[in-house]
């Protein structure tokens, strides 16, 4: 096998690596350290499906965060991981309590329903957050046959509107929905942000406090593609590896998923991703709040921030950085930051937020 430092290849570049934008986290590329650990486990034949070393000591990793109960099953994306972990919680009959504004209702193309052969019961929240009384807005009926009964509560940390919950709220969920004989599963596509937010383990607010099952997120912070789903109480589910293969989530060379989680897990480079992402993210809002008109929307507590400016001058600067609507009939945008987010990006895009806004 030809040393990767003298392979040549016949593709192209097709961008300018130098334009960076504040639509998604996703945009960004692959942290080098991932790129690195990718060259590392290349090379030679490793068992597939899951088999591998990696996918082996990908394991002990996971105890280090999660405890010595926590096992992970890899998956190809976020959506995969929400649908696999969801079906393992419930049964066919089965209902899941979560969020209107959650990820698995509004931006998974109904996977979670039509996939997982689930029903979501949501919830309006008005900053992104369940609490034990509007999930009990849901919580009823499990005797009703002309119902769907609900088995789980969903939660999103960081949330999708950019907001964190302390160990304590999700202590509160936990203890509430165990009590009603229901589990929770915890969507952590941004699970390091929360936890750079917090300055806390992200055990603490996970199997710490109570949370069964974890869909643990590694794209939106530096991995090139990848996530797991993160079994922390292993009572609570059944049938995971048919499940991961059912639902289409089962990666033959699994090792090229399971190394990148351990670049990002194995010491700090996940919380030094998130830190940074975050630390971008209020100097973006610090900057904001400056310009008159434009109006921030939800605390930042993570590596989001949610606006209100004209329409206009929305339109006008989407043609000079990459962002998307949020809610367009009302004006709302989402700015994201990412691991790679630089100051001077953050500056380029204020000065040209100031500039269309003086245009008004």
């Amino acid at each position: 096998m030809a040393d990767p430092a003298t392979v040549r290849t016949d593709a192209r570049r097709h961008h300018d690596p130098q334009v960076r934008g504040f639509a998604s986290d996703n945009y960004a590329g692959a942290h080098p350290e991932i790129l690195a650990a990718l060259a590392l486990a290349n090379g030679g034949h490793q068992v597939a499906y899951g088999e591998d070393d990696y996918t082996g000591h990908l394991q002990r990793v996971m105890h280090s965060h999660f405890g010595p109960t926590a096992e992970a099953f890899p998956v190809f994306n976020g959506t995969g991981a929400n649908v696999v972990a969801l079906q393992a919680l419930t049964d066919r009959w089965g209902a899941v309590i979560c969020a209107e504004s959650a990820h698995i209702n509004v931006d998974e193309g109904g996977a979670p329903e039509r996939v997982g052969g689930l029903k979501l019961l949501t919830v309006p929240t008005p900053d992104g957050k369940l609490t034990p009384e509007l999930i009990d807005r849901e919580a009823y009926g499990w005797e009703d046959e002309h119902r769907a009964m609900p088995q789980v509560v969903s939660i999103t940390q960081n949330t999708e509107l950019g907001t964190v919950y302390t160990p304590d709220e999700i202590r509160a969920i936990c203890d509430h929905a165990h009590e009603l004989g229901m589990k929770v599963h915890l969507d952590g596509a941004r699970i390091a942000n929360a936890a750079a937010s917090l300055d806390v383990p992200m055990r603490t607010f996970t199997n710490t406090v109570g949370v069964d099952v974890l869909s643990f997120g590694g794209t939106k912070n530096g991995a090139l593609f990848g996530e797991a789903v993160v079994v922390l109480d292993p009572d609570s589910v059944r049938a995971m590896k048919h499940l991961r293969k059912l639902s289409m989530q089962l990666a033959s060379k699994m090792r090229f998923v399971s190394v990148q989680l351990e670049a990002l897990l194995a010491r700090d480079l996940w919380l030094r991703n998130a830190r940074h992402a975050n630390a971008m993210a209020q100097r973006l809002a610090e900057g904001v709040r400056t310009v008159d008109g434009v109006e921030i929307l939800h605390p930042v507590q993570a590596n989001a921030v949610f606006a209100r400016l004209p329409h206009e001058v929305t339109e006008r600067l989407q043609k000079r950085f990459r962002f998307y609507f949020w809610d367009e009939k009302a004006g709302d945008v989402r700015w994201m930051c990412a691991f790679d987010t630089r100051e001077d990006d953050v500056d380029a895009f204020l000065l040209a937020l100031k500039e269309e806004m003086a245009r008004q």
